[in-house]
């Protein structure tokens, strides 16, 4: 790594997925912004008896390395923030010790809590005070079950910090619920943007949990001395970002408006998750969105992400655990190859069948749902890394019809930010099943959401419209055009027949 002690701003990223976790320095220098990757590490639940946890200490001395290596490299920085994944937590007691384990959205005791919720409050109801998507792994879900198991730890809590609240913890010594994040968890109004206390002394949960909320570019405080002896970042103030990654994905996406009133663009955030949806300036809390089960999380500046959370890249990350279990392992690049070359359309995979959120073989689960739906079984890898991603591409297409009828116009273009856009077959396999251009870039793109959002705390940058503009002199985009979209119209219908209603 070359030195930049030149660079005029050095901000650091901490961003967390479900499947990894990177410490960025982002160098503004001569009207563009500059990645750095200082560290990168692996971020994956462990399995303790019946239970899948996260392992936030390791993630802890991993961030801490990151710091310590940015530090080292980058003398002077003006900031630190954290992005994380959505609606997992931590609690916290009144003498600042954990109260309990760190368990990961896929963990088993969420199995039919949104059934249990209903009994205890209508659907109907939910939906009408949250706008939030209904899916099992929503915070509110979690903290039920922790409720009816009689979890210790929620009677001793007093303190309740969202994954990316909690490294901000650790690095200031101070708490807080940042507010995009606090939107995943199906405890808050995004109309009045406040905890729906009804709702929590309707699940009994402790109120003393849900404090006041800490909008995105709030300065927290400085890093605490102890960290700062570990890492060298003594004095550097914590900028909470948009914690929640979607929300700074968001932030990063290459567009050339903010929330207009009639959307023409939606993103997809593709990772181990997809995240497709449009940016509005209100929420749309009405009856067809509840039917079609999308979602109303909040977004930087006030903005809403009418979004549908999407099974995502994790079928073919899981399919190449099962391979390599089976001694048959291929590389990313080897997946895509072994895809392209493939026929199409063997076997279609809906990424959000309940049977694929956390099997323990993928390759079986897939085969034991392809009997069940009357499709043929298969080893052969290329097969099933073809379908996983011709499954991707054609919820994409389903969710793009949804999401037209939500906001009341066409959408001409899609925006493919995060890992997945360096997919290059899944890119050109969304253009074709959609129909619509699809504009692929930045790879980072919640990193960068991350630091701009820090630059405007700092006043660096003063607006979204101007961050956007950053983004697009920055990074290099790739355009795909819809080469074959025919082909995609009959599996598009035998597709419409796996889909469960929403």
């Amino acid at each position: 790594m070359q030195s930049n002690e030149n660079a005029d701003s050095v901000y650091l990223a901490v961003d967390l997925g479900a499947s990894s976790g990177r410490v960025i320095a982002g160098l503004l220098r001569e009207g563009k912004l500059e990645l750095d990757v200082i560290h990168r590490f692996e971020n994956s639940p462990v399995r303790v008896h019946q239970s899948l946890l996260w392992d936030v200490l390791g993630l802890w001395k991993e961030i801490q390395q990151g710091l310590r290596m940015a530090s080292a490299e980058h003398p002077h920085i003006e900031s630190v923030g954290v992005d994380t994944w959505g609606v997992d937590y931590v609690l916290v007691d009144g003498s600042d010790q954990v109260t309990g384990v760190a368990r990961c959205y896929r963990d088993q005791r969420i199995q039919g809590m949104t059934e249990r919720a209903f009994e205890i409050v209508p659907r109907e109801e939910i939906f009408e005070a949250t706008g939030l998507q209904f899916i099992d792994i929503n915070t509110l879900y979690q903290l039920l079950a922790a409720r009816l198991a009689n979890d210790p730890a929620l009677e001793i809590a007093d303190g309740f910090l969202m994954m990316g609240d909690f490294f901000h913890w650790l690095l200031t010594g101070k708490r807080s619920i940042e507010a995009t994040n606090a939107s995943t968890t199906q405890l808050l109004d995004p109309r009045t943007k406040s905890w729906r206390w009804d709702l929590i002394e309707k699940f009994d949960l402790p109120s003393k949990l849900f404090t006041e909320l800490v909008e995105p570019g709030t300065t927290l405080g400085e890093v605490q001395e102890s960290v700062a002896a570990t890492t060298g970042l003594s004095g550097v103030p914590v900028i909470v970002p948009a914690t929640h990654d979607t929300a700074s994905a968001v932030l990063a996406v290459p567009a050339d408006d903010f929330a207009p009133p009639a959307p023409t663009w939606c993103y997809i955030s593709s990772g181990t998750w997809s995240l497709m949806g449009c940016e509005v300036a209100e929420p749309k809390i009405n009856s067809t969105c509840s039917e079609l089960n999308f979602t109303n999380e909040r977004g930087v500046s006030g903005s809403t992400r009418l979004l549908k959370n999407i099974g995502g890249l994790w079928i073919f990350q899981q399919i190449r655990k099962s391979m390599h279990r089976r001694e048959c392992a291929h590389d990313w690049e080897e997946m895509v190859q072994l895809a392209e070359k493939a026929p199409p359309f063997q076997i279609l995979i809906n990424p959000d069948d309940p049977s694929l959120v956390a099997p323990t073989d993928m390759v079986d689960a897939i085969n034991q749902l392809a009997t069940q739906t009357g499709q043929p079984c298969t080893q052969e890898p290329g097969v099933l890394y073809r379908s996983a991603l011709e499954g991707l591409a054609l919820r994409y297409r389903s969710c793009l019809g949804m999401l037209e009828t939500l906001v009341g116009n066409p959408i001409e273009t899609i925006h493919i930010v995060g890992g997945g856009s360096l997919n290059e077959l899944l890119c050109q396999m969304t253009t074709d099943a959609c129909n619509r251009p699809v504009i692929a870039g930045p790879v980072e793109a919640t990193a960068i959401g991350n630091l701009l959002m820090q630059m405007m705390g700092t006043g660096q940058i003063t607006s979204v419209t101007e961050a956007r503009q950053l983004v697009r002199e920055s990074f290099l985009t790739k355009t795909y055009q819809p080469q074959s979209p025919e082909i995609w119209e009959e599996p598009a219908e035998r597709f419409v027949s796996l889909e469960f209603s929403e």
